[in-house]
């Protein structure tokens, strides 16, 4: 190429943008603070054991906690600065609230960002379908993308996910979680997304919220942050799909649907196991027709892949990339990520899915385990919280799963369990035929006890799954030591 050509090379509108994520004028002119010196950081932080060099540290305070008692050790970390409301020995930014600066740095984050911006909320699979969309968008624009971390999905963490949100990004993918009426729409005010996606609707929190239907309302909030001309993607087979289109419709939006339904723009026309596992699948897009793999095992993982698909088309994004993520993907630590381990006459399989549960999941988990091939099939199921009165239904239900995924030991752990321990306990019924054994603990380390006594074996699979608060990561953390 000559010199004349590089000369002219075209300048693009985010090249001109700076190369730090933020420097302290830009923090001062978002927040109204005071900056104490010049500066530029590289990211942004409120946790001080998190840092990186070059941050700059959020001291918030919490119900217990005051982050100010964790600056000394940020700055030792290699923080670039903090924001403070007291003044501090190394560089910072004075406010009056820590936490309305941070919203008010997210705000700026979203005003100054040209991407296009994908909002994630559901039941269920949130986490998956964010780093799905986000890997096939950060693909095709060669690490240009953007997401929120791990589970930052609340208020806290969608504010700080925006405000990590470099000006250079061209998409971005949130995700936003609830667990009472209005926090979606809240949260959503803030991303503002130009494509909302819905999981699926299922019976979490619905302690909280009192119906499916309820829940389902809830969720549809995210269709109020949508940017004008926005796409809302919604799952087709719900039996709340009228809810979610209708909220949807009613501001505007356009409608993506996707499942099994013959009415969904995005279609499953076919699914077979992939060698290796996972799933090969082939969609109608309406205009076309794609094929791929999904690495993730299990139908939920099929599902999920619909509504991939279709929010990183309704988000201008590479159909190809995204296809390709699909089939590099693998499981999230707490959310299925599978981990070989030594055992006696060879190699066991651990299943991770230690991070949530609730009815939904739960059965699409041990239809996965159902799937896997083993010698035997052990699950380790936590408590599912949050479903208050419907609890102990929704946990006895589970013995029709187990009953058809073949399990050959079952340990339970909390009080929550001892409903499907009772149910277990019965005389084998009709849809059950013979209950497998199982023992209840009360915590997870007398459920790893229980584990190690039953004693794993060369081809066993084990699945670990559980709210987050039974603490079930422990038995997954301890069963890892000894991977193969």
């Amino acid at each position: 190429m000559s010199i004349a050509a590089l000369i002219e090379w075209p300048i693009e509108t985010l090249d001109q943008s700076g190369l730090a994520l933020w420097t302290a004028a830009e923090i001062v002119a978002a927040t109204g603070g005071t900056a104490s010196h010049d500066f530029q950081v590289s990211g942004v932080e409120i946790d001080s054991r998190d840092v990186q060099p070059g941050d700059l540290f959020f001291a918030l305070k919490g119900e217990a906690m005051d982050g100010h008692r964790f600056v000394d050790g940020a700055f030792a970390k290699g923080a670039a600065a903090a924001v403070v409301d007291r003044p501090v020995a190394g560089p910072h930014v004075l406010v009056a609230d820590t936490f309305v600066a941070l919203q008010a740095l997210a705000r700026a984050a979203r005003d100054r960002s040209v991407a296009r911006i994908v909002g994630v909320t559901g039941s269920v699979g949130k986490t998956g379908v964010k780093e799905a969309i986000f890997a096939g968008l950060d693909r095709a624009s060669n690490g240009r993308a953007h997401r929120s971390v791990k589970s930052y999905n609340n208020h806290v963490g969608v504010p700080l996910s925006l405000a990590r949100l470099p000006a250079r990004a061209e998409f971005a993918v949130f995700e936003m979680g609830m667990n009472h009426a209005g926090e979606v729409a809240a949260l959503t005010s803030q991303v503002r997304p130009h494509v909302a996606v819905i999981t699926t609707i299922a019976p979490a929190h619905i302690e909280n919220l009192g119906s499916e239907q309820a829940i389902a309302r809830a969720k549809a909030e995210i269709f109020a942050g949508l940017e004008p001309g926005g796409t809302a993607v919604i799952p087709a087979d719900t039996p709340h799909f009228e809810v979610l289109r209708d909220a949807a419709m009613a501001l505007g939006a356009k409608v993506v649907s996707f499942g099994l339904s013959q009415a969904a723009e995005v279609r499953l026309l076919d699914a077979v196991s992939a060698p290796g596992g996972g799933s090969l699948v082939t969609a109608d897009l309406g205009d076309r027709r794609l094929c791929y793999t999904v690495a993730a095992p299990g139908e939920h993982w099929i599902a999920n892949s619909l509504g991939v698909m279709a929010a990183v088309r309704a988000a201008g994004g590479d159909l190809g990339a995204a296809g390709l993520a699909l089939a590099e993907m693998e499981g999230l630590k707490g959310r299925g990520a599978r981990y070989t381990i030594a055992v006696a006459g060879g190699t066991a399989l651990v299943i991770d899915e230690s991070y949530n549960a609730n009815p939904a999941s739960m059965r699409a988990t041990l239809a996965q385990l159902g799937a896997t091939t083993a010698t035997r099939r052990i699950a380790v199921l936590g408590s599912m919280r949050e479903l208050g009165e419907f609890g102990p239904a929704f946990h006895a239900a589970l013995a029709e799963p187990l009953g058809a995924a073949g399990v050959d030991q079952v340990i339970l752990v909390g009080d929550e369990m001892l409903a499907l321990a009772e149910e277990l306990g019965k005389s084998g019924g009709s849809v059950l035929g013979k209950a497998p054994p199982f023992a209840h603990c009360r915590n997870p380390a007398d459920a790893l006890a229980a584990l190690r006594a039953f004693g794993l074996r060369a081809g066993d699979a084990v699945l670990v799954k559980g709210s987050n608060s039974v603490g079930l990561g422990a038995v997954v953390a301890a069963l890892i030591e000894t991977k193969g």
